[in-house]
């Protein structure tokens, strides 16, 4: 199955870094880097507004655990915004190559 994961970082770098590795290891087939986004959260008992990159990632079900485990070896955040949605539909040529390229 086609997953989508979704994590946020700090910087235009580190987003390029945390792309180039997990899709050179073949943890995912493609990475979108979206820019500019705002994050409303609370930390430290305070509502925080911060600049971030989104990265949509797109993997299999099978490559999940690698690919968590490759993030957090080198995102700069201690506990990184990571989740993940099961595709559950779309074209059938994008999804079997998600699959194919995925190693």
């Amino acid at each position: 199955m086609v997953k989508l994961f979704y994590c946020t970082t700090d910087s235009q770098s580190s987003a390029n870094e945390l792309a180039a590795s997990i899709v050179e290891q073949q943890l995912a087939a493609c990475v979108n880097i979206i820019p500019g986004i705002t994050s409303v959260y609370h930390w430290n008992n305070e509502i925080q507004h911060d600049q971030e990159w989104l990265l949509l990632i797109k993997t299999t079900d099978d490559m999940s655990e690698a690919l968590k485990e490759a993030i957090m070896k080198i995102h700069p955040y201690d506990s990184p915004e990571l989740i993940s949605v099961d595709v559950t539909d779309g074209l059938p040529d994008y999804l079997q190559w998600v699959q194919d390229t995925v190693k």
